[in-house]
């Protein structure tokens, strides 16, 4: 059985700990040892998702699985980026998945009820970031429409960025 729920700050330390699975597994390679385990370990802490949540413009939503959080997902509603031509898109921060639950199709039914809900609160598209060697996430963004609008780099530590896409979904 598959259920989404609005995340509370309660859920904080379930939510640092996906995040940090599914961080590690999607982007443990993609900067040099050190710099991933102190971006993890100052990125993903209970805390900081307290704070996190307690942020009014920050939509988090959890996904279950028989019972258990799987993922989540991280919107932020009208949040402007240069490389985006429309006045009030959707920032799509985060949606991550623990791996053993990668092919159930549980990213696609996550992704499915955050565009509903950015049609719902009146988004005009929704705008991401995905790692250029993600190609797993890369091909899931492109099979719901995303294309590539640009590119960015994302701050792993003082001396590595990795290099983004920017992709973006017209609603």
């Amino acid at each position: 059985m598959i259920q989404i729920q609005k995340a509370t700050i309660y859920d904080a330390k379930i939510l640092s700990e996906v995040g940090f699975n599914s961080f590690k597994s999607a982007h443990g390679h993609s900067a040099p040892k050190k710099d991933i385990e102190e971006y993890m370990s100052q990125n993903f802490t209970e805390n900081v998702f307290f704070k996190e949540l307690s942020n009014e413009k920050n939509q988090f939503y959890l996904i279950k699985y028989n019972d258990d959080i799987v993922g989540y997902t991280l919107v932020i509603f009208n949040k402007k980026e240069p490389q985006i031509p429309v006045a009030n898109p959707a920032y799509l921060s985060r949606i991550y998945l623990l791996e053993a639950y990668y092919g159930l199709g549980l990213g696609k039914q996550l992704f499915d009820f955050i565009k509903s809900l950015c049609i719902e609160n009146k988004q005009s598209g929704i705008w991401l970031n995905v790692w250029v060697e993600n190609q797993r996430a890369i091909s899931f963004y492109k099979k719901q429409g995303f294309e590539i609008v640009g590119k960015s780099d994302y701050q792993i530590s003082t001396t590595h960025s990795n290099p983004n896409h920017v992709m973006f979904l017209q609603l």
